[in-house]
């Protein structure tokens, strides 16, 4: 299997089962429907965003057909203007490539500096699927296991209704 081994070995140790599905290299949300359509699973868009003093960090998580409206975000944060994080950021707080933005990459956070916001509406969700650190696979796991994941990681994350 290809990904984190690290990440592997946690989901092994919380007996988090999984479903792998390997594909080519899918750094967008466009390629990657291309492998999701037979894959019965919530697909997400993860943004990764620091405010504009570059001291906070978030991990935005939406299903993938819909759109965020960062400024609404922004406002309700009231941490100033949200930009997207550099690549060398999400390498040093998540362990990540662009193009592999993934809630798993908290497996790299070790000093807990990223807060997560979820899409109220995943909770819906029966399976969710992420990238297991990296974009050349896909990871489904039921939704319970993943906030069974979540809390093991120790970030901080909320719902909210994102529009």
């Amino acid at each position: 299997m290809n990904g984190d081994p690290k990440l592997y070995k946690i989901l092994d140790e919380l007996h988090i089962p999984f479903d792998y599905y390997e594909h080519p290299p899918v750094p967008t949300i466009e390629l990657a429907r291309v492998y999701w359509k037979d894959i019965e699973a919530t697909h997400c868009k993860n943004l990764f965003f620091r405010n504009h003093k570059g001291d906070r960090h978030y991990l935005v998580i939406i299903e993938h057909t819909r759109d965020l409206a960062i400024r609404d975000l922004e406002q309700r944060l009231k941490q100033g203007k949200l930009s997207f994080a550099s690549d060398e950021r999400m390498k040093r707080y998540l362990g990540l490539s662009p193009g592999s933005v993934s809630p798993f990459g908290l497996i790299n956070d070790a000093g807990k500096h990223v807060h997560l916001f979820l899409d109220q509406n995943l909770r819906n969700s029966h399976k969710i699927s992420f990238h297991p650190c990296v974009n050349i696979a896909s990871l489904v796991i039921s939704f319970p296991d993943f906030e069974k994941f979540l809390n093991f990681t120790g970030n901080t994350y909320e719902y909210l209704e994102l529009y």
